[in-house]
């Protein structure tokens, strides 16, 4: 993990477009919006945000509606990942860094380079940075089935 300025970070921009992912969110039940802001190797962002059911299983989160946004329009090779949240009621983004679930960190790994970057951000301006890999060690893949 790295921790750096979000002032100084060469992912701010990503970092501002999970700021306006996170404004679409749809989330009445738990009123804690996510989003999160995906780049291809294109340099092209795809955005998402967590969309919530009243039956919860079938609810989503951000970082799953970007990848899976891309990987439908053909594209699935990825250079970074950020992550934002909001609490509704309150300015900005959530003061503790909001990291990807569990269930999202399997599927980033599906379509994700190990060594890829996942960006957290705070409403304090400070961001933590860390590979896929520091945040699923052992994550199941393909070749686990043969």
């Amino acid at each position: 993990m790295k921790k750096e300025s979000y002032e100084t970070s060469a992912y701010r921009y990503l970092v501002d477009q999970a700021m306006e992912a996170v404004k679409r969110t749809y989330s009445p039940y738990s009123h804690f919006g996510v989003g999160a802001a995906l780049e291809d190797q294109e340099g092209r962002i795809w955005l998402g945000c967590n969309i919530e059911n009243a039956a919860y299983g079938p609810t989503i989160c951000a970082e799953r509606t970007a990848i899976f946004k891309a990987v439908s329009e053909g594209v699935n090779s990825f250079r970074a990942l950020a992550i934002v949240a909001r609490k509704e009621g309150e300015e900005g983004i959530t003061e503790e860094m909001t990291p990807p679930c569990g269930v999202c960190r399997q599927v980033l790994s599906e379509f994700c380079s190990p060594d890829m970057p996942v960006v957290l951000a705070s409403r304090s301006e400070e961001i933590e940075i860390y590979l896929l890999e520091e945040l699923l060690p052992l994550a199941f893949k393909g070749k686990n089935l043969k």
